[in-house]
């Protein structure tokens, strides 16, 4: 897949079958207009273009509105799309300007003149141009002028794709993982550098790795214990995983940690993923540390019996 950062960055293809959207979570309701745009370029010998805006549009249009968060990081994003067979992948930065443009510059100077758009698949709410008055009779009305035709996908599909986004950012939030892996199709993950902690679970008998999540607006489960897949310096483990701030020590900052098992080496300033498989328990303030150091145990002895009975769920 190629990947673009600008729209201005792309040329024309030969007979483009073009969707546009966010792709939150690139979920299961995604990956059926996916298979759509690919089952079209493939009877026509094109190739498939995705147009995605990055920031998400409501950055730009509420920047007050600090609630944003999304499944996917752009990058994540990218890697799933590309996953899936996509060719080409246009990340455009969404702007004011962006925005105000009519519905037929819109259609013109951005779907015909520069991604040279043979085929659209499009959803009949989708909306676009200046307050988003354009949409999909705006694509049909000028699709002979313009030489492109217009696919309507189904309502009960985009009905799909909207219920789905919803469900798993409120499954994520409210710890039930595996619905959000269901309507995903894939575990939800998380990727971070690791930095230096203050080495508490090192002298736990627990050492965890650290992650830093650079990026404000991606979505993080609520807090609490989790069972996980890790990749890491090319090699994949499992472990045990904590999201909080850490109360029996009266922390201060949210911690996103990880209890890698059978691991020892020395992995700061890397870039690791981790993989949400199943929650164990939400987070909970001891009277001791060695209250908390044997409910760790514990944790540890669950986490490793999720994992054996319910299978390690990697070849997704």
């Amino acid at each position: 897949m190629r990947i673009y950062n600008h729209i201005d960055e792309f040329t024309p293809v030969k007979n483009a079958v073009v969707t546009i959207g966010t792709f939150d979570g690139v979920h299961i309701g995604h990956r059926k207009i996916i298979s759509r745009i690919k089952e079209l370029a493939a009877a026509t010998g094109g190739e498939t273009v995705i147009l995605t805006f990055f920031p998400h549009p409501r950055m730009i249009l509420h920047p007050e509105d600090e609630s944003i968060k999304l499944i996917n990081t752009i990058n994540e994003k990218a890697e799933l799309l590309e996953q899936l067979g996509v060719d080409h992948l246009i990340i455009t930065p969404f702007s004011r300007d962006f925005s105000n443009q009519t519905a037929e510059e819109y259609i013109r100077d951005v779907l015909v003149n520069k991604i040279g758009t043979k085929t659209i698949v499009i959803g009949y709410d989708h909306r676009f141009g200046k307050d988003r008055q354009g949409g999909l009779q705006d694509l049909l009305t000028l699709a002979p002028q313009y030489d492109f035709e217009v696919v309507e996908i189904p309502e009960q599909d985009i009905n799909d794709v909207a219920i789905s986004s919803t469900r798993i950012r409120t499954a994520l939030l409210e710890n039930n993982i595996n619905i959000a892996n269901e309507c995903l199709g894939y575990p939800f993950f998380i990727t971070g550098k690791v930095i230096r902690g203050d080495q508490l679970g090192r002298e736990l008998g627990y050492p965890t790795a650290n992650l830093l999540i650079e990026e404000s607006y991606k979505l993080i489960p609520a807090d609490g214990i989790f069972a996980v897949k890790v990749k890491v310096a090319g090699k994949e483990y499992t472990g045990m995983a904590y999201i909080g701030h850490r109360p029996t020590v009266n922390g201060m900052t949210r911690n996103i940690e990880v209890n890698i098992f059978d691991f020892s080496a020395e992995i700061y300033n890397q870039q690791l993923r981790m993989e949400f498989l199943h929650f164990v328990r939400g987070d909970i303030k001891f009277s001791s540390l060695e209250e908390l150091v044997v409910q760790l145990g514990k944790d540890k002895e669950d986490v490793q019996a999720l994992l054996i009975l319910n299978g390690p769920q990697f070849n997704t």
